[in-house]
């Protein structure tokens, strides 16, 4: 048995999110019946990460193991071939030691979400960026995300369907820039509550629209109430960047 180490991007769109689901395609679901047409095994891929529906990857990181005699190179290059007629691609294959693990040994994961700010409907990015028509203060933006950092309560940011078992999570880093039309939201931590990028994002967009205050957005931070939540952001923007591990 070998254990090999995937980095995946995908565009999240066709797909109900990361993981299997029993309603609906999934890009775990694509990657095993990739890996099964490869090998004739019945595969496992656990992945660093359990993205939304219409949420994509820059670098999603997995595993998995298999029995059949293959190496890394050609394992990632069956897979891209399997996976020609998905919008998913292998980036990387490599071998790892049996009891290295893609979830249990992450120690943080980083996304980006991506906000286009102008009136003009998106051609080219539809289903990949938020576009928001009113004039967005990415300053004001940057400093209440700044309100978010650090250990909290996260209930205000957090589905009703997370499966966590405590809203308390300690974000690293929250960090709102702009390049043109274009406003990038990133965020880093060990792990995240379910919704709470997207949750947060959509208070942020609150604040640069001038609808909420950064008060507002402490307020509904402190009061640990979904109910409190602003807004939602769509999953159009958001991106899993990377995962971090040991070493």
């Amino acid at each position: 048995m070998t254990r090999f180490r995937l980095t995946i991007e995908y565009d999240g769109r066709p797909y109900m999110g990361w993981q299997r689901q029993p309603h609906g395609p999934s890009v775990q679901q694509a990657i095993e019946d990739a890996c099964q047409g490869i090998t004739g095994e019945e595969v496992l891929v656990y992945g660093a990460g359990r993205t939304d529906s219409g949420v994509h990857a820059l670098a999603m990181t997995a595993h998995v193991d298999v029995e059949k005699d293959i190496d890394a190179f050609r394992l990632g290059e069956g897979l891209n071939a399997k996976l020609r007629s998905e919008p998913i691609a292998i980036l990387d294959c490599e071998e790892v030691d049996s009891d290295w693990h893609a979830r249990f040994d992450c120690l943080g994961r980083r996304y980006l979400y991506r906000i286009v700010n102008r009136r003009s409907p998106l051609a080219l990015e539809a289903g990949r960026a938020w576009r928001i028509p009113q004039p967005l203060d990415e300053q004001a933006m940057h400093r209440g995300a700044q309100l978010l950092v650090g250990k909290h309560d996260f209930t205000t940011f957090r589905s009703a369907h997370c499966q966590s078992e405590s809203p308390l999570k300690t974000l690293g880093s929250l960090a709102v820039s702009r390049e043109d039309d274009a406003i990038v939201v990133q965020a880093a931590a060990r792990s995240f509550l379910h919704h709470q990028v997207r949750s947060m994002v959509g208070c942020l967009a609150l604040v640069g629209i001038g609808r909420w205050s950064e008060g507002d957005l402490r307020d509904a931070l402190e009061a640990a109430d979904r109910q409190r939540l602003g807004l939602n952001a769509p999953p159009d923007g958001l991106y899993f960047v990377g995962a971090d591990y040991a070493g």
